[in-house]
């Protein structure tokens, strides 16, 4: 062992008497370092799980880019521009749907509510983990009735459970004799929770040709072209190709611009956390500064007493250096143990909940990056190593003689 980690070591284990008040800023100064580097590492992980849950369930759920008309009146070829969506290999999936505003009652209550008419052949529309009770089937039963997939905020708005038979009907103008509603039953079979709002209060997903005789749209009409791409990465790409290639008197309109409010409320939660958290490991690297400039007060009789040995000047910077990044070492590795032990309790026992109408989701998620836990090691261990080389180089600059003197 080189005899600056010996006598480094040595100072860091604290072997002489009377050095209590010593020991304890030292401790603080771990401390410091070990509550900085965890915090850091679980906002990290807590917002990369915000992230990864947040758009999980969106994209999940909602199309990538659905074109639609200028106009805001329905598409009236749809299987034209269906056809026309051939030639882009980027798209995985794209249907026509058919959408609008209804009425919805039960024998016990009534609510408005969002109806969109997807493709039978399109499997559970990307909601097959959200659902809580019940079965996606969209296709009528053996009694001939359509089936029907809510949202649990609007199933509980309308009492109702899996099998109840829900009513809808749309009217446009004034109700009269001659502009009667259109009505139609579907049997509940399915219930989800995303935990977002707009999906779970006032959306409802029916069979595109129930929905066709519920607004009674001719056969080769639909409100929109609903386009999954098979990377999420080239949505803004295969926008503007759709902008260049298809154009008027269509538009595309994107998963981003659609929830843009969700998605800029993550990118302020993982741009302003971190930022926030990162000042305790700063604090706690000014700390250590106070810290070993008490070890080099303390030990400013053995500073001369080496000096007058024969040791030079780097020798004695590099063992105050070596005491900063020792005090470094272990607080970064009990911080990154608070940070494992967390991530542990709270997958498994979700020991912090969240208001799902607020955060959309019940619990808040963790997901922890190999990467993140590299670079604040790294940041940790630099700060540290610049806050010692202050008192390391006025240790290392003392003249012998006087503290000598000093320590008499």
């Amino acid at each position: 062992m080189k005899f600056e980690w010996y006598l480094a070591l040595r100072y860091f284990k604290g072997s002489r008497k009377g050095s209590g008040f010593l020991s304890f800023i030292k401790y603080m100064s771990i401390a410091g370092v070990a509550i900085g580097a965890a915090g850091l590492l679980i906002a990290l992980s807590v917002v990369h799980g915000f992230k990864s849950t947040i758009n999980g369930k969106i994209m999940d759920f909602a199309p990538h880019i659905t074109l639609v008309s200028y106009a805001g009146s329905p598409i009236h070829r749809a299987d034209t521009l269906l056809t026309a969506l051939d030639q882009f290999p980027e798209i995985e999936t794209k249907q026509a749907i058919i959408q609008g505003q209804v009425m919805v009652q039960t024998r016990d209550a009534v609510n408005g509510t969002a109806l969109k008419g997807v493709d039978l052949e399109e499997p559970e529309y990307g909601i097959s983990g959200y659902i809580t009770k019940g079965t996606y089937q969209l296709g009528a039963d053996s009694t001939g009735m359509p089936g029907i997939v809510m949202g649990a905020k609007l199933a509980e708005s309308l009492q109702a459970e899996i099998g109840s038979v829900i009513t809808s009907y749309t009217i446009e103008g004034i109700p009269s004799l001659i502009n009667s509603p259109e009505i139609k039953q579907f049997r509940l079979n399915a219930i989800y929770e995303t935990g977002i709002e707009r999906f779970d209060d006032t959306f409802a997903l029916v069979a595109r040709d129930h929905a066709r005789q519920l607004f009674s749209y001719r056969s080769n009409q639909a409100d929109g072209i609903e386009i999954r791409v098979s990377n999420p990465e080239q949505i803004p790409a295969v926008r503007q190709k759709l902008e260049e290639e298809i154009g008027f008197p269509y538009f595309p309109e994107t998963i981003y611009g659609v929830f843009a409010n969700i998605f800029a409320w993550v990118e302020l939660q993982e741009n302003m956390i971190p930022l926030v958290i990162s000042g305790m490991i700063i604090v706690a690297a000014f700390n250590l500064i106070g810290a070993i400039l008490m070890m080099v007060l303390e030990r400013t009789r053995d500073i001369g007493i080496l000096k007058t040995m024969g040791s030079k000047s780097k020798t004695i910077r590099r063992v105050f250096m070596l005491e900063g990044l020792f005090v470094a070492g272990v607080g970064l590795s009990i911080g990154i143990a608070i940070s494992l032990l967390f991530y542990f309790l709270q997958t498994n026992y979700q020991i912090i909940p969240l208001s799902q109408e607020n955060y959309y989701m019940s619990y808040a998620p963790v997901e922890p990056h190999a990467l993140d836990f590299l670079i604040v090691s790294l940041v940790t261990f630099l700060l540290c190593a610049l806050a010692s080389w202050i008192p390391a180089r006025v240790a290392a600059n003392t003249d012998p003689v006087k503290v000598i003197s000093f320590g008499r």
